[in-house]
């Protein structure tokens, strides 16, 4: 293969003209060599233009690539509302850092009422987070005592955010227990008690199927959001090159 091209063959990789390729040889952007009257480029600069990092660098844009970037909420929002409703779960999609992203979805009154309380979302949120922190894919308790699960959406092996499906009990809790749990979450986060205590009994318990079934369901979905999302940054990346390429100085 040869390593060095002519200009026509840049201009045929890049798709772009002659007068852009002479502007970006002169303001630094494509490096190239003069060979008696003509000018060739090493193949590699112009590879990595392609490849949106400049001369082989790093692609630090690419590489901390912000969910809401790449995630088409308006997309992912109908699908986790399908999926929690057939789960029998709630759902929602969160940044790594337990911010959410997406509306909740089947969401139960009780954790509506801790989303609603200030302390009680900052919760909720570092809840989120832990699950982030934590190569487990099983059940796991939330700080209000309900089980929850998480699968991670990547974008290039790399996880952006992570879908999850909460607001269930894996088995029929103790009633004295759950009492008093509610006692102190109420106190802990203002909220009116026998609100919360009333919301408590409307909690769904996941029957055995859909427990056994939960962990290969969010991991489908979740890869599902992971194609989507490795395809819009693509696209975002095809945009910004083009964009970078042919803007003029």
């Amino acid at each position: 293969m040869n390593d060095l091209l002519t200009a026509r063959e840049v201009q045929d990789l890049l798709k772009i003209d002659r007068t852009t390729v002479y502007r970006m040889l002169k303001d630094g952007r494509l490096h190239g060599v003069k060979i008696g009257l003509h000018w060739r480029f090493p193949r590699a600069g112009v590879e990595a233009l392609l490849g949106g990092a400049p001369h082989g660098e790093p692609d630090a844009e690419a590489a901390s690539r912000r969910p809401q970037d790449v995630l088409p909420l308006h997309c992912i929002q109908p699908i986790q509302n399908v999926f929690a409703e057939v789960a029998g779960v709630g759902a929602v999609t969160a940044a790594t850092d337990g911010t959410p992203l997406t509306e909740v979805s089947s969401g139960c009154r009780f954790c509506e009422l801790m989303l609603a309380s200030e302390s009680g979302r900052q919760a909720c949120q570092a809840s989120w987070r832990r699950l982030a922190e934590r190569a487990d894919p099983g059940l796991q308790t939330c700080h209000a005592g309900l089980q929850y699960a998480s699968a991670p959406i990547d974008v290039d092996g790399e996880p952006v955010a992570l879908l999850i499906a909460d607001q269930v009990y894996a088995a029929a809790p103790d009633p004295v227990e759950v009492a008093q749990r509610v006692q102190r979450l109420a106190g802990m986060h203002g909220i009116d008690p026998e609100a919360l205590a009333d919301a408590a009994t409307s909690i769904s318990i996941l029957d055995p199927r859909s427990r056994a079934r939960l962990g290969g369901w969010l991991k489908s979905v979740a890869t599902t959001f992971s194609t989507i999302a490795h395809e819009r940054a693509e696209l975002v990346g095809r945009l910004r090159r083009i964009a970078e390429i042919t803007s003029l100085e």
